[in-house]
């Protein structure tokens, strides 16, 4: 794709996360988007079919982006894993206020922490040398990823009030402390 045509989609998906902080999904209109983006009618419908298309698109980029990095964090220190994951929603800001806003399905964001759990469980299970289906470890990384959602949610819809560092801290030693609990129960 060229420049233009990124641009193009980058202010559309720009401009239905800025209306869903607004209004539900089902009361985005075209229109609404295209005002936001500063672009006309016809050009959105060259790019997607109506205001769900656009959304399920940017659903499934966002997902693959957070997983191809959450695959490069797997070896990772705690604190090196949330450097890398808050700059990365450090700099999609609107997408994410859109993942976390109470106007959306909540799709994206239990997508989000799914694979949150399944890294963190996959990490896990390769540590302690355990079946990835191991109960107990379904339930302690349910519990670290839910938790680091929280304070990830938190953070955006507190208009990312705090330092990005001062939430990595925080999260890490959370969670540093979570698997050392983890660690000494095994």
């Amino acid at each position: 794709m060229d420049r233009r045509t990124l641009k193009t989609r980058k202010a559309l998906c720009n401009g239905l996360a800025e209306m869903l902080m607004q209004k539900e999904l089902h009361k985005v209109t075209v229109q609404e988007i295209a005002d936001k983006a500063d672009v006309n009618r016809v050009t959105f419908y060259k790019h997607y079919l109506d205001v769900y298309d656009l959304y399920e698109k940017i659903e499934k980029e966002v997902l693959m982006e957070i997983g191809l990095l959450m695959l490069e964090l797997e070896n990772l220190s705690s604190e090196q894993m949330f450097t890398h994951l808050f700059n990365y929603i450090d700099e999609n800001r609107t997408i994410f206020k859109m993942v976390f806003c109470p106007n959306t399905t909540g799709q994206l964001r239990n997508k989000f922490s799914k694979m949150i759990q399944g890294v963190l469980q996959k990490i896990q299970s390769e540590q302690l040398d355990t079946s990835l289906n191991d109960s107990r470890l379904e339930y302690q990384n349910c519990y670290r990823s839910q938790g680091c959602i929280a304070v990830i949610e938190k953070w955006v819809l507190n208009d990312f009030k705090e330092s990005k560092e001062f939430i990595i801290r925080t999260l890490s030693d959370l969670d540093t402390n979570t698997e050392d609990f983890i660690y000494s129960d095994t």
